[in-house]
Protein backbone atom coordinates (compact mmCIF):
# COMPACT_ATOMS: atom_id res chain seq x y z
CA UNK A 1 0.00 0.00 0.00
CA UNK A 2 1.59 3.37 -1.24
CA UNK A 3 1.89 6.12 1.18
CA UNK A 4 0.36 9.46 0.85
CA UNK A 5 3.81 11.10 0.29
CA UNK A 6 4.08 8.18 -2.45
CA UNK A 7 0.83 9.11 -3.77
CA UNK A 8 1.70 13.00 -4.13
CA UNK A 9 5.09 11.91 -5.56
CA UNK A 10 3.27 10.12 -8.35
CA UNK A 11 0.73 13.40 -8.67
CA UNK A 12 3.83 15.22 -9.08
CA UNK A 13 5.38 13.23 -11.42
CA UNK A 14 2.42 12.53 -13.41
CA UNK A 15 1.89 16.77 -13.59
CA UNK A 16 5.30 16.58 -15.31
CA UNK A 17 4.99 14.06 -17.40
CA UNK A 18 1.94 15.93 -18.66
CA UNK A 19 4.43 18.53 -19.87
CA UNK A 20 4.67 16.85 -23.02
CA UNK A 21 1.65 18.11 -24.78
CA UNK A 22 3.23 21.41 -24.13
CA UNK A 23 4.76 24.20 -26.60
CA UNK A 24 8.22 23.81 -25.80
CA UNK A 25 7.77 19.97 -26.15
CA UNK A 26 5.75 19.58 -29.26
CA UNK A 27 8.62 22.16 -30.90
CA UNK A 28 10.79 19.77 -29.99
CA UNK A 29 9.22 16.56 -31.11
CA UNK A 30 8.95 18.33 -34.39
CA UNK A 31 12.62 19.31 -34.35
CA UNK A 32 13.58 15.48 -33.76
CA UNK A 33 11.62 14.80 -37.45
CA UNK A 34 13.95 16.64 -38.33
CA UNK A 35 16.59 15.06 -37.68
CA UNK A 36 15.67 11.78 -37.94
CA UNK A 37 15.39 12.75 -42.12
CA UNK A 38 18.89 14.03 -41.18
CA UNK A 39 19.78 11.03 -39.82
CA UNK A 40 18.54 8.99 -42.71
CA UNK A 41 20.00 11.26 -45.41
CA UNK A 42 23.19 10.55 -43.77
CA UNK A 43 22.97 7.04 -44.08
CA UNK A 44 22.59 6.12 -40.30
CA UNK A 45 20.95 2.48 -39.18
CA UNK A 46 17.97 2.68 -37.70
CA UNK A 47 19.45 1.42 -34.71
CA UNK A 48 21.95 3.55 -34.62
CA UNK A 49 19.71 6.56 -34.82
CA UNK A 50 17.74 5.55 -31.83
CA UNK A 51 20.34 5.19 -29.46
CA UNK A 52 21.28 8.38 -30.28
CA UNK A 53 18.39 9.64 -29.34
CA UNK A 54 17.97 8.33 -25.99
CA UNK A 55 21.91 8.48 -25.25
CA UNK A 56 23.12 11.78 -26.59
CA UNK A 57 20.59 14.49 -25.05
CA UNK A 58 20.47 16.96 -25.92
CA UNK A 59 19.29 17.44 -29.91
CA UNK A 60 22.01 19.99 -31.00
CA UNK A 61 25.24 17.73 -30.00
CA UNK A 62 23.01 14.57 -32.36
CA UNK A 63 22.62 17.30 -34.89
CA UNK A 64 26.69 17.84 -34.98
CA UNK A 65 27.42 14.40 -34.68
CA UNK A 66 25.61 13.67 -37.98
CA UNK A 67 26.96 16.60 -39.48
CA UNK A 68 30.26 15.45 -38.44
CA UNK A 69 29.95 11.90 -40.18
CA UNK A 70 29.01 13.83 -43.44
CA UNK A 71 31.61 16.05 -43.45
CA UNK A 72 33.80 13.03 -42.90
CA UNK A 73 36.02 14.68 -39.88
CA UNK A 74 38.14 12.18 -38.27
CA UNK A 75 36.86 10.66 -34.85
CA UNK A 76 38.87 13.17 -32.40
CA UNK A 77 37.30 16.08 -34.03
CA UNK A 78 33.86 14.99 -34.12
CA UNK A 79 34.54 13.84 -30.48
CA UNK A 80 35.52 17.90 -29.35
CA UNK A 81 32.88 19.45 -31.33
CA UNK A 82 30.22 17.11 -29.86
CA UNK A 83 32.26 17.38 -26.31
CA UNK A 84 32.06 21.09 -26.25
CA UNK A 85 28.18 21.51 -27.58
CA UNK A 86 27.47 19.14 -24.48
CA UNK A 87 29.44 21.32 -22.06
CA UNK A 88 27.25 24.10 -22.52
CA UNK A 89 24.86 22.55 -20.62
CA UNK A 90 26.66 22.45 -16.98
CA UNK A 91 25.74 25.67 -16.41
CA UNK A 92 21.98 24.35 -16.48
CA UNK A 93 22.54 21.29 -14.60
CA UNK A 94 24.50 23.93 -11.92
CA UNK A 95 21.47 26.23 -11.78
CA UNK A 96 18.66 23.21 -11.84
CA UNK A 97 20.14 20.65 -9.54
CA UNK A 98 20.22 23.12 -6.14
CA UNK A 99 16.21 23.98 -6.69
CA UNK A 100 14.63 20.36 -7.06
CA UNK A 101 17.06 18.83 -4.64
CA UNK A 102 16.45 18.24 -0.96
CA UNK A 103 18.82 17.54 1.62
CA UNK A 104 17.39 13.84 1.10
CA UNK A 105 17.62 13.28 -2.23
CA UNK A 106 20.20 10.92 -3.00
CA UNK A 107 23.36 11.37 -5.44
CA UNK A 108 22.46 8.10 -7.78
CA UNK A 109 19.12 10.02 -8.44
CA UNK A 110 19.98 13.45 -9.53
CA UNK A 111 23.61 11.80 -11.71
CA UNK A 112 20.88 9.81 -13.46
CA UNK A 113 18.37 13.15 -13.77
CA UNK A 114 20.91 15.52 -14.92
CA UNK A 115 20.96 12.99 -18.44
CA UNK A 116 17.87 14.77 -18.60
CA UNK A 117 19.22 18.25 -18.54
CA UNK A 118 18.54 19.71 -21.95
CA UNK A 119 17.66 23.09 -23.08
CA UNK A 120 13.81 22.29 -23.35
CA UNK A 121 13.92 20.42 -19.71
CA UNK A 122 15.28 23.13 -18.31
CA UNK A 123 13.52 26.20 -19.64
CA UNK A 124 10.40 24.14 -18.93
CA UNK A 125 11.21 23.13 -15.48
CA UNK A 126 12.75 26.39 -14.45
CA UNK A 127 9.31 28.44 -15.15
CA UNK A 128 7.03 26.36 -13.36
CA UNK A 129 9.00 24.70 -10.45
CA UNK A 130 8.77 27.70 -8.06
CA UNK A 131 4.58 26.12 -8.46
CA UNK A 132 6.11 22.70 -7.15
CA UNK A 133 6.28 22.06 -3.48
CA UNK A 134 10.29 21.44 -2.90
CA UNK A 135 9.83 18.17 -1.85
CA UNK A 136 8.47 16.94 -5.06
CA UNK A 137 10.41 18.93 -7.61
CA UNK A 138 12.60 16.04 -8.12
CA UNK A 139 9.70 13.70 -9.16
CA UNK A 140 8.00 16.69 -11.55
CA UNK A 141 11.50 17.04 -13.28
CA UNK A 142 12.06 13.33 -13.98
CA UNK A 143 7.94 13.10 -15.05
CA UNK A 144 8.83 15.67 -17.91
CA UNK A 145 12.18 14.84 -18.63
CA UNK A 146 11.77 11.16 -18.77
CA UNK A 147 8.90 11.65 -20.61
CA UNK A 148 9.83 13.55 -23.49
CA UNK A 149 13.17 11.89 -23.83
CA UNK A 150 10.98 7.98 -23.79
CA UNK A 151 8.39 10.07 -26.81
CA UNK A 152 11.20 10.97 -29.34
CA UNK A 153 12.76 7.88 -28.79
CA UNK A 154 9.52 5.96 -29.99
CA UNK A 155 8.98 9.30 -32.16
CA UNK A 156 12.03 8.34 -34.22
CA UNK A 157 11.74 4.88 -33.81
CA UNK A 158 8.18 4.77 -35.49
CA UNK A 159 8.98 7.90 -38.23
CA UNK A 160 12.33 6.39 -39.40
CA UNK A 161 11.43 4.39 -42.67
CA UNK A 162 8.27 6.72 -43.65
CA UNK A 163 10.08 10.43 -42.83
CA UNK A 164 12.12 9.83 -46.35
CA UNK A 165 8.74 9.47 -48.15
CA UNK A 166 7.55 12.62 -47.05
CA UNK A 167 7.42 15.38 -49.07
CA UNK A 168 10.34 17.28 -50.19
CA UNK A 169 9.09 20.28 -48.83
CA UNK A 170 7.54 19.39 -45.65
CA UNK A 171 10.93 17.10 -45.27
CA UNK A 172 12.72 20.19 -45.65
CA UNK A 173 10.40 22.23 -43.87
CA UNK A 174 10.61 19.85 -40.73
CA UNK A 175 14.15 19.49 -40.79
CA UNK A 176 14.57 23.26 -40.84
CA UNK A 177 12.99 23.14 -37.38
CA UNK A 178 16.15 21.50 -36.33
CA UNK A 179 18.41 25.16 -36.33
CA UNK A 180 15.65 27.08 -35.66
CA UNK A 181 14.58 25.12 -32.59
CA UNK A 182 18.62 25.46 -31.73
CA UNK A 183 19.12 28.87 -32.13
CA UNK A 184 15.84 30.04 -30.60
CA UNK A 185 16.18 28.28 -27.34
CA UNK A 186 19.68 28.65 -26.76
CA UNK A 187 19.35 32.25 -27.31
CA UNK A 188 16.03 32.45 -25.05
CA UNK A 189 17.74 30.30 -22.38
CA UNK A 190 21.25 32.50 -22.46
CA UNK A 191 20.75 34.89 -19.10
CA UNK A 192 23.77 36.94 -19.83
CA UNK A 193 24.98 39.07 -22.44
CA UNK A 194 28.11 37.60 -23.06
CA UNK A 195 26.47 34.48 -24.57
CA UNK A 196 24.03 36.40 -27.00
CA UNK A 197 27.41 38.12 -28.29
CA UNK A 198 28.77 35.21 -28.39
CA UNK A 199 25.95 33.59 -30.69
CA UNK A 200 25.94 36.81 -32.58
CA UNK A 201 30.08 36.68 -33.20
CA UNK A 202 29.66 32.67 -34.23
CA UNK A 203 26.94 33.17 -36.46
CA UNK A 204 28.61 35.49 -38.14
CA UNK A 205 31.98 33.65 -37.95
CA UNK A 206 30.72 30.22 -39.31
CA UNK A 207 30.79 30.74 -42.62
CA UNK A 208 34.00 32.25 -42.51
CA UNK A 209 35.33 29.29 -41.00
CA UNK A 210 33.64 26.60 -43.25
CA UNK A 211 35.51 28.00 -46.40
CA UNK A 212 39.02 27.85 -44.80
CA UNK A 213 38.52 25.27 -42.45
CA UNK A 214 35.17 23.20 -42.94
CA UNK A 215 36.15 19.67 -40.95
CA UNK A 216 36.14 21.97 -37.97
CA UNK A 217 34.41 25.55 -38.79
CA UNK A 218 31.87 24.68 -35.66
CA UNK A 219 34.76 24.26 -33.49
CA UNK A 220 36.80 26.95 -34.22
CA UNK A 221 33.44 29.66 -34.55
CA UNK A 222 32.47 28.54 -31.18
CA UNK A 223 35.94 29.00 -29.66
CA UNK A 224 36.81 32.12 -31.31
CA UNK A 225 33.16 33.82 -30.86
CA UNK A 226 33.14 32.73 -27.21
CA UNK A 227 36.25 34.48 -26.63
CA UNK A 228 35.96 37.13 -28.86
CA UNK A 229 32.52 38.06 -26.84
CA UNK A 230 34.17 37.37 -23.16
CA UNK A 231 36.53 40.31 -24.08
CA UNK A 232 33.26 42.28 -25.42
CA UNK A 233 31.52 41.61 -22.13
CA UNK A 234 34.52 42.73 -20.11
CA UNK A 235 34.94 46.09 -22.02
CA UNK A 236 31.19 46.94 -22.00
CA UNK A 237 30.70 46.30 -18.27
CA UNK A 238 33.63 48.28 -17.93
CA UNK A 239 32.51 51.06 -19.75
CA UNK A 240 29.16 50.88 -17.99
CA UNK A 241 31.24 51.35 -14.64
CA UNK A 242 32.37 54.74 -16.09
Amino acid sequence: MSTPSAQRGLHWFLKGARGIVSLPAIILMSAFVGFCGFAVEAGIPLGETVFMTGMIWALPAKVLLVGSILAGVSLPAAFITVALSSIRLMPMVAALIPEIRTEKTPTWLLLFLSHFIAITAYVFTMERIRDVPREHRVAFFAGFGITVTSANIVLVAVIYSTVANLPAMVAGALFFLTPVYFLTSIWASTRDRAGHIAMIIGLALGPLFHQVAPEFDILYAGVVGGTLAFFADRLWTRREGK
